[in-house]
């Protein structure tokens, strides 16, 4: 019988698989669905999650800066590192650490002991100060096609909305509210639904691209690397603010949906190969991060 201390830590990974191995048919239904399944995933679990916080104890710090520093600074250098040897590559690199943090962030956070509203503090400030910077840079490296409006376009129904539903459920529906926050952990398998769809599409994507395997590797490399930097960094710098797993989610984990989509729309197209890989490499930590949460808790009982 499979516990679930161990369906926890090793469900990303099997979800990823599935997603995999069922790409055809996943990327069928998406079409079929016209694109609606990954964001009404995306919305249901953050309903669900956003019902637990509290928008008054909504706060920004030092930490949020700290981490919004980082991703500007080192997406600029690490372009400017790689561009000597590959453009492509270095597209790759620069988007994996500028797009901003992840949706479900906050839901994986909750589940680590994060503080949720620090991290729906900084989804908020990440997705505004990366609206306003991408343009600026998708046009210096890229295509120079980017507006601020296109990817408010894209983040802002998909934060903004289950955001306001959430905290309208707790001021005009109380019980419904406690119901939905007691159950909160029905985000983490909605979050597994919307991982299988995300995969199978970037998969599809993958299998239908001619790029050369050396450069599908090194991008796949160069994002590998990038996702443990920053899952480090981010907890280094929350540690300093008491909340080490908040810092970590809100640099490490990010939204690779949107990352593949400005990587096609205004880069090079093959750059796309890095956050596609991503999508594997956080996952993967986040499994790891689990499963240490759940060996720690079980060695405590």
């Amino acid at each position: 019988m499979i516990t679930q201390f161990s369906f926890r830590s090793l469900s990303m990974p099997l979800g990823m698989v599935v997603g995999a191995l069922f790409c055809r048919q996943i990327t069928w239904l998406d079409g079929m669905s016209q694109g609606m399944l990954t964001p009404i995933f995306i919305f249901t679990m953050l309903f669900f999650t956003f019902c637990r916080v509290d928008a008054r104890k909504i706060r920004f710090s030092m930490m949020h800066l700290w981490l919004i520093l980082f991703q500007l600074v080192v997406a600029f250098g690490v372009y400017y590192a790689l561009a000597w040897a590959d453009v492509v590559v270095a597209q790759g690199a620069m988007i994996c650490v500028l797009v901003p943090v992840a949706m479900a962030a906050v839901v994986i956070g909750g589940m680590l002991g994060a503080n949720v509203e620090t991290m729906a503090a900084y989804s908020l400030l990440c997705n505004l100060v990366i609206a306003i910077v991408a343009p600026y840079m998708l046009h210096a490296y890229g295509n120079g096609e980017c507006t601020m409006i296109q990817i408010l376009q894209k983040v802002s129904p998909l934060l903004i909305a289950p955001f306001v539903a959430g905290q309208l459920c707790r001021f005009a529906l109380p019980k419904v509210s406690q119901w939905v926050a007691d159950h909160s952990q029905i985000s983490f398998y909605v979050w597994l639904l919307s991982l299988a769809v995300i995969v199978g599409k970037t998969t599809s994507f993958l299998l239908d691209t001619d790029a050369d395997l050396i450069l599908e590797i090194t991008l796949a490399t160069s994002s590998f690397i990038i996702c443990l930097l920053q899952f480090k960094v981010g907890r280094i710098i929350g540690r300093r603010y008491g909340d080490a797993a908040a810092g970590g989610q809100s640099l490490g984990q990010k939204n690779t949906v949107l990352a593949v989509w400005m990587s096609q729309s205004f880069l090079d197209p093959i750059a796309s190969v890095a956050p596609t890989a991503y999508i594997v490499w956080q996952n993967i930590v986040n499994s790891y991060q689990i499963y240490r949460m759940e060996s720690a808790k079980k060695r405590r009982s």
